[in-house]
């Protein structure tokens, strides 16, 4: 499909907005509510790139709506890899900003998975990571959001779809749950985009203030937690956030998050050679985890320039294994597709390669 042309003018977007919103905007403007239900369904339902899409809407709608407001997605700035396998999207913001998301193909099982950012750059600065490298420059809107999951579905042929969404891209979800809880709103809505909430996943680095909150308003998304260490000492090193909201803080807000039945919470751990990989290390985190029901996925680390970290071998990541799976935990070993792309776990950092992406 075409790429959508990015709307100049600073009109507010009408992704993003109910449909009780819309339907007030319509009446206001003296035409039939059932006009806004339409519109509804073709923003969510069928994710246009344009309002001229919209071919069962009157012309003098479709004029009133591109006259007062935008449709709100970014624009493609670039597309890096194959559609067989995985793709870096790097899209611009109306204020120029660049974001990254990464669409991703499991062939085996002919699924896509969406990885979503939440934030320009990232405030949390973890040690292995990019984006953290690039610091912070401003939340994402609603729009912006979902404006991500829109583009990315067509990139794909009419007989695809998106099955996952991973919030697991540029930036903390929980410093920005403002954005994030109504787009995930939109996304579960059948009324709207009609996700399943068992296929969209939202991960933090351990914001605690954030995990409660998200408790007690999350729609139904499961919860992953970038765990990465097993002490204080090391999580604090590798992970400033600790120093604020240490592991028993952590674990105690986790054993106290609102499970839905058969759901699990996914602790996720980057394996960094001689800095969290011992048996030690192993031992503790199965003591760490003990009462909360989770899977852990052991992820690999995509060395990258200047990060001072290296991966671990295959022996070590499968010793370390061994050790959680003989304690009878769910164990999975992640290897992030699109390291070659720079879109692997870690490596997203258009804000700071944004003078490199061709206006």
């Amino acid at each position: 499909m075409n790429d959508p042309i990015q709307n100049t003018k600073q009109l507010p977007p009408l992704l993003g907005m109910t449909l009780t919103q819309m339907d007030s905007l319509t009446q206001r403007a003296g035409f039939p509510a059932y006009r806004a239900k339409q519109l509804f369904q073709w923003i969510y339902q069928k994710g246009i790139a344009s309002l001229d899409e919209a071919t069962n809407l009157p012309k003098d709608y479709r004029a009133y709506l591109a006259e007062n407001y935008s449709l709100g997605l970014p624009e493609i700035a670039h597309i890096t890899g194959v559609a067989a396998d995985t793709r870096k999207l790097a899209l611009r913001l109306n204020d120029g900003k660049i974001i990254e998301s990464v669409l991703m193909h499991d062939e085996e099982r002919d699924r896509f998975t969406l990885c979503v950012s939440t934030q320009v750059g990232c405030p949390l600065a973890c040690k292995f990571c990019m984006t953290g490298l690039g610091g912070f420059q401003r939340n994402l809107t609603v729009a912006e959001i979902l404006g991500q999951v829109i583009l990315a579905q067509r990139q794909l042929t009419s007989d695809q779809r998106l099955s996952n969404l991973v919030f697991m891209g540029m930036g903390e979800p929980m410093l920005n749950l403002e954005a994030v809880i109504p787009a995930l709103q939109l996304l579960i809505s059948p009324n709207a985009i009609g996700f399943s909430s068992r296929r969209i996943t939202v991960s933090t680095a351990g914001v605690v203030p954030g995990i409660r909150k998200f408790g007690r308003r999350n729609p139904g998304a499961s919860l992953a937690v970038s765990l990465n260490a097993t002490t204080n000492e090391t999580r604090s090193r590798i992970m400033p956030i600790n120093r604020k909201y240490p592991i028993e803080e952590l674990l105690c807000a986790l054993l106290e998050f609102p499970m839905p039945q058969r759901r699990r919470i996914t602790f996720e751990y980057v394996l960094l050679r001689g800095v969290n990989d011992s048996d030690a290390d192993a031992r503790r985190l199965i003591h760490l985890v003990h009462g909360i029901p989770c899977k852990i996925n052991l992820i690999c680390f995509n060395a990258t320039d200047p990060l001072p970290f290296e991966p671990v071998d295959d022996v070590r990541l499968e010793v370390f294994r061994d050790i959680l799976r003989h304690a009878d935990l769910t164990v999975a070993v992640r290897y992030s597709k699109g390291r070659d792309l720079q879109a692997g776990c870690g490596q997203l950092a258009a804000h700071i390669q944004q003078k490199q992406i061709a206006s």
